[in-house]
Formats: structure tokens, C-alpha cells, sequence
């Protein structure tokens, strides 16, 4: 990989760990469902007139926008948003790799190796000690929505893999239309159009800043940039850089907002990348030498993950 294409993989790979810094900021502007919402509003609009048509069936987009969009990213930001720590969230995501490599087991016949099972254990061990030192210091009602909030990842990862979008950015984007609607009519049932519209009312530079970040520059930048890249590298040499996520999430997270790294957290950090790790090499040696470009990771995903 040249040097210019491995800066670009890291940058990738920071703007998706800060992400949630970004994330955690933004709860206090939006209520998470409605800040969901806008994210997946601004990531379609206008970008949805410059992609081109959907290249893959409807039937593949709403399934992709309901579990990724919807059920995924709603989870997370109501966790987030219960207290689960922005960098704590960017670490324990990362369990999304076990949970896709079981699914794909399950339902693609996918081979479950000696090395697969290795890494997936040294995750899970590494989610235990992140629980366990979430316990001793925060909610773990939070903890479990953003392990519920992996686990909707996983799946939607496996459809994704199923519908083989030939263009990740097009597919992206044309997801993103999907979870608009429904996440605002949740918004409106739980959080309240009182509330959503005082928080409307109420936007500043730095509340459209937030949106703009996580719908412009984590996902139409990320996502175009990301398979640019593996348009011209195997998956197996950009796939390992996602693995930095959790690393610039829980440092920016430590700058930024003033959250504390623990020993046990450390520890937690060096299990879960470990494991993921362990089970993307599995996953790449066990499939054929030819790459596609549908087998992308997605934000903070590690291949397979993606």
C-alpha cells in the first residue's frame, strides 16, 4: 500500500473512532432518537441525487436501513445516551465481529475454525472485563444496549454480505433514506414532539456541527473512502486498519471529554481488538483470494467484518 493510500486508511479509521466523542456531544443538543434521525437525513440528502440509482433490491435497502439504521444506530445513541461512555462504546462495538462471524455460521454455512473460535473467545473476554469495570462505575442497562446495538450490526452485516452491493458508497447512501421516517415517528411516540421540537428550536453551530460530522464526514467521507481503497487493495491489508477505531475513540474520547482510561479498560481494549483480530484472520484465510468490493467493512467494522 502506498504511503499516501495507508494515511488515508488511518484517517478513515480516526474519523470513525472520534466519531463517538462527536456522538456523545451531540446528546446533548438532540434527543438520540431524533439526532438519529438527522444523521441518516443529512447522509441521504443531498447525496442521494449525485450516487445514481440503487444498484442492489429494494428489498436488501429496507432491510439494511431497518436493522443497521434503525435498530442499530438507535440503540446505540439511547445507550450513549443512558450513560455508556463514548469511548467505552467505541471498544465494546467491536464485539459486532463475533456476532457476524455467528451469524454467518449459522446461516451462510460459513466454517467455524479452531482460530475463529480462539479470537471470538478472546473477545468475549474482553466485553466481560469491559462489563465488569462498567459495573463498578457506570450503568450496565447502558452497557447491554450497545452489546444489543453490536448484535443488530452483525445482522445487518450478513445482509449487507448477501446483497453484494456492487458500489458501497451508492449503497450507503440509499440506506440512509430508510431509517429516516421510522426513527422520527419513534422520536415523536417516546421522546416527545415537545421535546424534539425545543431541541430544534434550539440549534446552534455546534449542534449542526455534530450532525454535519456524523452524516457528511463519518459517512458519506468514510464510506467513499473506504472503498475507494479497497477498489485497489486486498480487504485483507485495509481491513486491519479499522481496528485503530476503538484506539482514537477512546483517546479522543479521554481528550475531549475528560474520560478516564482504567487499567481493567485497558486490559478490556487489548482482549476485544485482540480477539477481533484473531477472528479476521480467520475469516480472510478462509475465504477465496478474490475480493469484493460488497465485503467492505462498515464504520468501525473490522473484516470479517467492514
Amino acid at each position: 500500500m502506498r504511503p499516501t493510500h495507508t494515511v488515508l486508511a488511518v484517517l478513515v479509521a480516526a474519523v470513525w473512532g472520534v466519531n463517538f466523542t462527536v456522538i456523545e456531544i451531540g446528546l446533548d443538543h438532540f434527543p438520540p432518537l431524533l439526532f438519529s434521525a438527522l444523521r441518516f437525513l443529512v447522509a441521504a440528502l443531498p447525496a442521494v441525487f449525485f450516487v445514481g440509482r440503487p444498484k442492489v433490491a429494494w428489498k436488501w435497502i429496507v432491510a439494511v436501513g431497518l436493522v443497521l439504521g434503525v435498530a442499530k444506530f438507535g440503540l446505540l445513541f439511547i445507550g450513549m445516551d443512558a450513560g455508556m461512555p463514548a469511548g467505552l462504546s467505541s471498544l465494546v462495538l467491536q464485539i459486532q465481529a463475533v456476532f457476524t462471524a455467528l451469524i454467518a455460521i449459522t446461516f451462510l454455512g460459513e466454517r467455524l475454525t479452531g482460530v475463529r473460535m480462539l479470537g471470538m473467545a478472546v473477545a468475549l473476554c474482553g466485553v466481560g472485563l469491559a462489563a465488569v469495570d462498567e459495573g463498578a462505575a457506570g450503568p450496565l442497562g447502558a452497557f447491554a444496549l450497545v452489546i444489543a446495538a453490536a448484535a443488530c450490526w452483525g445482522l445487518s452485516n450478513v445482509l449487507t454480505r448477501k446483497a453484494s452491493p456492487p458500489d458501497a458508497l451508492n449503497f450507503m447512501v440509499w440506506v440512509s433514506t430508510v431509517p429516516v421516517l421510522p426513527l422520527l415517528g419513534l422520536s415523536l411516540l417516546t421522546e416527545g414532539p415537545s421535546r424534539d421540537l425545543a431541541a430544534l428550536r434550539a440549534l446552534d453551530w455546534q449542534g449542526a456541527g455534530v450532525v454535519v460530522y456524523v452524516a457528511w464526514i463519518t459517512t458519506v467521507f468514510g464510506f467513499g473512502a473506504w472503498g475507494w481503497l479497497l477498489h485497489r487493495h486486498p480487504a485483507s491489508t485495509v481491513a486491519p486498519f479499522s481496528l485503530l477505531v476503538p484506539v482514537f475513540g477512546m483517546s479522543s474520547a479521554a481528550v475531549f471529554l475528560g474520560e478516564s482510561i482504567s487499567p481493567l479498560r485497558w486490559g478490556a481494549a487489548a482482549l476485544l481488538v485482540g480477539g477481533v483480530g484473531l477472528t479476521s484472520l480467520a475469516t480472510g484465510k478462509s475465504r477465496s483470494a478474490r475480493v469484493h468490493l460488497a465485503d467492505a467493512p462498515a464504520p468501525g467494522q473490522v473484516k470479517e467484518p467492514a
